[in-house]
């Protein structure tokens, strides 16, 4: 997430999380499933499209000999920078309606890409998973839907795109949403939503479609402006990692005072509050807080705060700034990763983590299991992980951590696995502490 939309997310009040609100979606989806276009038709139909971009891409198009404009235009400048190296960050893009905010992370759907979606999901309270009507279910669909219920997103869409290419057949949506239900039962997915749309024509997408009148559920639009926003993160404990100690004279100038400054993960806190410094186990009080430069006596997540305590303790960067019920700090960590690099994860490897903002050395004690995405079924993972394979992993650090499972927190759950000799990111992880991580037999 960009400063810019850090801050201006930290200036919204905690109830703004309603109906309304914002929503954080992620497209993804098999190579030509449609997505830029999909992309480009919510754009162009709510508006969201400035004028000179708009008669761009009219101009473009003109040139092809189309007469109405090619709206994947509006994403295909983004994917050639991807092409030309852009391999972790994701392009987002920002639209609204009456109703409510949206911002879009936009993933490629390449293979080789994959680390992309797996940035744009983790912080999405959707997923909207494209599927190609002449083509159905394919592996790549299967692998976003595995990453889809990796990272816990709340909410799934099933767009199944181009219906158009096959006359709007009723028969061809109802047998690609039996086989995705079928061949994902085990992964976990909750709320899940399938809706019949072609990107291209506009059926579906934002206005209802009078060719598949047979279909009697909500727009995609419909269904994002009024799909419940994911757990608040005011209502989970405290949890603030520092990432910054800032020294700063005091009002009277007579001593220096020592303010903490990091974004909250989750939780609100408050002047008065007892807190417990993690993993050292200190506790101590909120003397101070301070937002956006202000001092105030409250804070909430996710805004970024500076926090001052009453106690000279040691506090650096990395630690994290807990409550009840808080973590308890674990140098052994069972957890399911997605390997993004090209050299393959093994066994006796050692890496650095990062957790928050914390980095400390650590060494891959066992990989317990690789998931075959194609079939949904865990295999030994004596042969390691190679790039793009999801698999279970216990690891030993240096250094304790305060860490949750990714299940109660997402933030203080994940973590990423890092090459210690060219800082290169091998895998990003998902802590789950009581999960089974035995192959299938």
């Amino acid at each position: 997430m960009s400063t810019d939309l850090a801050e201006a997310e930290g200036r919204s009040d905690p109830s703004a999380r309603t109906s309304g609100g914002l929503l954080r979606l992620a497209t993804c989806g098999s190579v030509d499933d449609g997505k830029s276009t999909l992309v480009g038709r919510l754009l162009y139909d709510t508006k969201s499209v400035l004028s000179d971009q708009l008669a761009a891409i009219e101009e473009a198009s003109r040139r092809r000999g189309q007469d109405d404009p090619d709206l994947a235009l509006l994403t295909d400048g983004l994917r050639a920078e991807r092409e030309q190296g852009i391999t972790i960050d994701v392009a987002y893009r920002y639209f609204a309606t009456p109703r409510r905010r949206f911002i879009l992370a936009d993933t490629p759907g390449h293979v080789q890409y994959t680390r992309n979606m797996v940035t744009g999901a983790s912080t999405a309270d959707l997923a909207v998973i494209l599927v190609d009507a002449r083509k159905g279910v394919v592996e790549q669909t299967l692998r976003h839907a595995a990453i889809t219920a990796l990272l816990r997103v709340p909410h799934v869409v099933l767009a199944v795109n181009k219906m158009d290419a096959v006359g709007y057949d009723e028969s061809v949506f109802t047998a690609i949403v039996a086989e995705f239900a079928g061949r994902t039962a085990g992964l976990g997915l909750s709320d899940v939503v399938a809706v019949p749309m072609s990107a291209l024509a506009g059926d579906n997408v934002v206005e209802p479609s009078a060719a598949m009148d047979w279909y009697a559920g909500d727009t995609l639009l419909s269904h994002l402006e009024h799909v419940p926003l994911g757990a608040d993160p005011t209502g989970k404990p405290l949890r603030l990692p520092v990432q910054y100690v800032i020294r700063q004279p005091s009002a009277d100038r007579r001593t220096v005072e020592r303010w903490l400054a990091g974004q909250l993960a989750s939780g609100l806190l408050r002047v008065g509050d007892p807190v417990v410094v993690q993993p050292a186990g200190v506790t101590s009080t909120v003397v101070g807080l301070s937002v956006l430069g202000r001092e105030t006596d409250l804070a909430w997540a996710p805004q970024s705060v500076a926090v001052r305590l009453a106690d000279e303790i040691d506090v650096s960067r990395g630690e994290v700034l807990t409550a009840d019920p808080a973590p308890e700090p674990l140098r052994r960590l069972t957890a399911t990763v997605c390997h993004l690099d090209q050299r393959p994860l093994r066994t006796g490897q050692r890496v650095l983590l990062k957790h928050t903002t914390r980095t400390v050395p650590a060494v891959v004690e066992d990989i317990t299991y690789r998931t075959d995405v194609a079939l949904a079924r865990r295999l030994p993972g004596r042969d390691g992980l190679a790039a793009n394979d999801i698999g279970g992993v216990r690891i030993l650090t240096a250094e304790p951590l305060a860490v949750d499972d990714y299940a109660d927190n997402r933030r203080t759950g994940s973590f990423l696995l890092i090459d210690p000799q060219d800082g290169a990111t091998l895998s990003a992880g998902m802590v789950d502490a009581g999960a089974d991580h035995q192959p299938d037999h």
